[in-house]
Formats: C-alpha cells, structure tokens, sequence
C-alpha cells in the first residue's frame, strides 16, 4: 500500500487487532495525582487495572492532548518512507488534538510537499473511534485506495452508533458533566445515566437507568432499535475494568449479531467515566433518545 493508517490509543483497540489490521496508533496522555503516563494499547506504562483501582482509591486524573512534536514523531518516518498518511483522530469534541494535529500536519507538507496526510475527525470516543478505525482497518486490508479509504471513513462515521452506561457517578461529577447533587442522589436512587455522541462528537447524557438489572436490557435494546442489518455486522462490546458486564452483554447480542469483539475502556475516556462504565457499538441510525 502507498499509504498508511493511523489511529490514536483512544481508540481503545486490542493491541493484537490494531497489529492485524496495520493501524498504527499514536499513544496520548494522561495524568495520576500530576503525575504523567504515555497510554499505550497494552498498558505497557499504566495496566488498566492498576488506573482504576488508583481511581477508586481518589487519585485524581487527568487527561492531555497529543502533543505536536509526537506527531512529528509517528509521521516523519512515514513520510520518509515515501507514503502518505490517514489518521483517524480522537473527536474534536473532547480534545483539542484534531487541531494540533492539523497544524502539525500543515508544517510536515511544507517539508514533505509530495506527500499527501489527511487527518479525519472521528466525531467517535474510545471504542467508537476503535470501531471506526477497525471498520476502516478491514477496508485497508482489501486493499481501497487513498482516496476510497477517505471517502469511506467520512461517510461511515455518523452512522457508528454509541451507547454507553457509567456506573462512577462521581467521575462524572469530578468532570463537570453532572453536579454533586445529582451525583449523590444517583448514587442513592442506583441511577446510571445513559450516554450516547452527538454529531459534535460529545457525550452526552440522553437518559437514565434505574437499577442495575435494567443496564442490559437497555443497551440491547437501544442496539437492536438502531443498528441496521445487525445479523451481517460485527459489533463491538466494551468495559471500563468490569469484564462479568461485558460478558453479559456479549451473551445477550451475540444470537442478534455476526460476531461481537470486546475491548478494554483505557484511560483517557476512563479519566472522565471511571470503573464499571460498559459500552456496545455497531452501525446502524444515531438515535439520542
């Protein structure tokens, strides 16, 4: 191929399906108490278990955008290399990174002016932009063609449908996107607020689940209303740190569905969401009701 793919570990892939599918995946940052991490898919700084637990014993944490000089870093070689770049990138809509990337990308063409990068805002969140890299990984493995591969991750994007339920009240809280008092009559009321992206690549909360025995039946549900064609589709499963979720949605999709994937709920979007946040992604009509 006369290009290559690249995601970033938002992305929240296996680092074995990133490898078989040849997206190469730029790390992002994030901190514990001030102190900073490089995440990569395997962990290899920070494994996803010891985040969570320091999350659940009041580390505070953060998260950073890539910086422009990593940037440099993953694309120079390529470019190099003699070939041209796609990089799906972590949505605009909760990182300033997209637009870092574009500058960085403005100052490499003036020295690589042969070559050709186009970096596309995923407007997708951890397994989302996973889903879309993976969906977009298989089309490079057919063999598409620069601009076909384009033209194919822009049109697909909007229909990656998103539904998310968090069980850390209080990581959302400590983010800003819900209050302290609804963080505590949530917690006393067992209320997990339901989350999908919007076309601005946000999250946002479109509603709420009362116990956990209705978590499931929900997300199935939502999935079964808005995927298309579920029976021909592989659909993506995903868990912050609570794999018994994700078992169970996986069981319960899996007779509706081709075949399911499950990955891990890394760092960044973990810093936001907290333990026990259980995902489910397929294609299909964005829905956010």
């Amino acid at each position: 191929m006369d290009y290559k793919l690249f995601s970033d570990s938002t992305c929240d892939l296996t680092p074995e399906l990133a490898n078989e599918l040849h997206i190469e995946i730029i790390p992002m940052q994030f901190s514990l108490d001030d102190k900073f991490y490089s995440h990569y898919l395997d962990g290899r700084e920070m494994s996803f278990k010891d985040f969570y637990t320091a999350l659940s014993n009041g580390a505070v944490a953060k998260t950073a955008q890539v910086q422009y000089g990593t940037f440099a870093k993953y694309f120079e070689p390529c470019l190099k290399e003699g070939k041209d770049i796609i990089y799906i990138c972590f949505t605009s809509g909760m990182s300033g990174s997209y637009n870092t990337c574009k500058i960085a990308v403005e100052e490499l063409l003036e020295k690589y002016p042969e070559r050709k990068i186009t970096v596309i805002d995923s407007l997708c969140a951890s397994a989302g932009e996973g889903y879309l890299a993976y969906l977009a990984g298989l089309k490079y493995k057919e063999g598409i063609s620069f601009d076909e591969m384009i033209n194919f991750v822009e049109e697909i994007k909007m229909k990656i449908v998103h539904w998310f339920v968090v069980d850390d009240l209080e990581q959302l809280k400590k983010g800003g996107r819900i209050g302290a008092l609804s963080a505590a009559f949530g917690k006393a009321l067992q209320i997990k607020p339901l989350i999908s992206v919007d076309n601005q690549g946000k999250l946002v909360v479109v509603g709420k689940i009362r116990g956990n025995a209705k978590v499931f039946s929900t997300i199935i549900d939502r999935i079964k209303r808005d995927g298309k064609n579920l029976s021909e589709q592989t659909v993506f499963v995903a868990h912050a740190e609570c794999p018994e979720k994700a078992e169970k949605l996986k069981e319960m999709i899996s007779p509706y569905v081709k075949d399911v994937k499950t990955m891990k709920i890394g760092p960044i979007i973990g810093s936001h969401v907290g333990q026990g946040m259980c995902a489910m992604l397929c294609i299909g009509e964005r829905n956010l009701t």
